[in-house]
């Protein structure tokens, strides 16, 4: 008998089809619905919810699991400002920007400050030393 991996115990679906709901949803613009349609497509009924708390779940672990494979950056980053508007509001979205351009992280703020997206960035690459933004 196969024994299922800690993470997936006490769970009645196949954590192939659990990871595939979240891979769809978090990867692909899709709903929860959407996922749920694509799902019973494939003999699998299951309600949104449950793929909700699917992501929920499993969507924490994952990321904490594909960051040790992600691009790691250079030392050399910049904070780049923009004004966009999301949900009908505008805001500021800053983004912290290596030097070959890749975005390492971003932050939204309904208030303008130059300094504080720096220290925020600053601050989130010493507790998370994969970003390695300094």
């Amino acid at each position: 008998m196969v024994t299922r991996p800690e993470l997936f115990k006490w769970r009645q679906t196949e954590p192939g089809f659990i990871l595939c709901a979240v891979r769809w949803y978090l990867r692909y613009s899709l709903s929860l619905r959407d996922v749920e349609d694509l799902l019973e497509e494939r003999g699998l009924n299951v309600d949104h919810t449950t793929v909700w708390r699917w992501v929920q779940c499993y969507s924490p672990e994952l990321e904490q699991q594909l960051r040790r494979h992600l691009k790691p950056t250079n030392n050399s980053w910049r904070v780049d400002e923009t004004y966009v508007r999301v949900k009908g509001r505008w805001c500021y979205l800053y983004l912290a920007i290596d030097s070959t351009g890749a975005t390492i992280d971003f932050l939204p703020s309904a208030l303008r400050d130059a300094d504080a997206p720096s220290a925020c960035f600053a601050r989130r690459s010493a507790i998370d030393p994969v970003l390695n933004l300094e």
